[in-house]
């Protein structure tokens, strides 16, 4: 999948993916591709940058930690992510539901439903 095709949608999976925890970014990068079946590659260059913006939103909480001798930047969802998350969710499921109708193949005139 290309990674403009999930424009709009990207602050959404990152707060989806730190639901079940704090990550650190490459971890971030894994759990996404991870949890789409591989279609989600995403390059750093797309992830690195909302989330510093998520966190200077205040929707992320990012600390430096030290594993394995390497500086890493863990984030972890806030309180305003877990409401964030909760509205994208909303949004999607109506934006989905349009899609569909649009998208649903149309009944020859005269079919029964």
């Amino acid at each position: 999948m290309r990674p403009d095709a999930v424009r709009g949608h990207l602050d959404g999976l990152i707060l989806a993916v730190l639901e079940d925890g704090p990550r650190h970014g490459y971890a971030i990068i894994e759990a996404l591709q991870a949890r789409s079946g591989g279609a989600l590659d995403l390059p750093t260059g797309t992830v690195y940058p909302a989330l510093r913006r998520l966190e200077r939103a205040a929707l992320l909480s990012g600390a430096w930690n030290t594993v394995g001798g390497r500086e890493r930047r863990t984030y972890t969802l806030t309180r305003a992510g877990r409401h964030a998350l909760a509205r994208q969710r909303s949004e999607w499921h109506e934006f989905r539901a349009v899609m569909d109708a649009v998208l649903r193949p149309a009944r020859p005139a005269g079919e029964a439903s």
